[in-house]
């Protein structure tokens, strides 16, 4: 029934550092090994590294555009409309020195000031948001990264664009952005489970308690694993009691586990059991949570 279930998994943080690239990393890896057609999607654009723990290349890479207004100063009349339509402040203008710039860093690209502009003097230009690669683990796997632009306002566009490429994908694993801002919204949206990594502290607990509330708005299912189990308090296991979340998973504080990431292994490579257990959580979702009819 799993060969033949479509799921797509978020694995996502309330906070950066908790771990998440280091389970999706894994559990991808995992699946890989046991012979499963997955894919995993790096939507932390603003700083993706899903690709430093695999020796392979990217086969596509594919430009992420959005069209801006360009302003031509022989037709504009200095009216002022298009900045009042802006709703993002980016079009600097000052109408008695007849000074009129577009700020491409930003715009958003909604049209709203060529709809305005009743004198034509706007047009629109393609500017460059991003990247999204492609690269072949083997004939089952593959990776897509989403790669943000350095100065560029937000990835969402970015994260986006990467997430059209795998519509047609059975299992997918998504790292999603760290936190609850719009990067996360998109990248979950799209997930038919979520699972939350975090860290048995106040700071883990608080930012989980974020999260949680998030997914609670979203409708979405989830569950949660405790990273650097061993540490801390208890206030995360007791607030997971309260609110009848499923604990997925314990990753301890170990020094071991610590050190093959950094250098970039996998975990899962050094210590057996990890496979059955991350296969076991990944089975368990899906025959609750997959699609078996696509």
């Amino acid at each position: 029934m799993i060969d033949l279930c479509r799921i797509k998994i978020a694995i996502a943080s309330g906070k950066g550092g908790t771990g998440k690239t280091f389970i999706s990393t894994n559990l991808f890896h995992t699946l890989v090994q046991l012979g499963y057609k997955v894919t995993l999607v790096d939507c932390d654009a603003e700083e993706p590294n899903d690709m430093l723990f695999f020796k392979t290349g990217c086969v596509t890479e594919c430009d992420v555009k959005q069209k801006v207004p360009v302003i031509d100063l022989e037709k504009c009349v200095y009216c002022g409309k298009c900045k009042e339509y802006c709703n993002y402040n980016a079009i600097f203008f000052l109408g008695e020195q007849k000074v009129i710039r577009v700020l491409d860093d930003l715009c958003h690209g909604c049209g709203a000031c060529t709809y305005a502009c009743d004198s034509g003097a706007i047009a629109e230009k393609d500017v460059s948001l991003g990247k999204v690669s492609t690269c072949i683990i083997n004939d089952n796997s593959k990776i897509v990264e989403a790669r943000l632009r350095v100065g560029v306002y937000t990835p969402v566009p970015v994260i986006k664009a990467a997430l059209e490429t795998i519509y047609k994908d059975k299992i997918v694993i998504m790292d999603s952005p760290p936190g609850t801002s719009c990067p996360f919204i998109q990248t979950v949206s799209t997930a038919d489970y979520v699972v939350l990594v975090t860290e048995p502290t106040p700071f883990g607990l608080s930012d989980l308690k974020q999260s949680v509330e998030t997914l609670k708005t979203m409708n979405k299912s989830y569950g949660v694993i405790v990273n650097r189990a061993g540490i801390g308090d208890d206030g995360v296991y007791e607030y997971l009691k309260q609110e009848n979340i499923p604990l997925l998973m314990e990753v301890p504080f170990d020094k071991e586990i610590a050190l093959s990431y950094s250098k970039g292994e996998f975990a899962v490579n050094n210590k057996d059991e990890w496979n059955s257990l991350l296969e076991l959580m990944f089975i368990t979702i899906c025959e609750k949570y997959g699609n078996v009819n696509n």
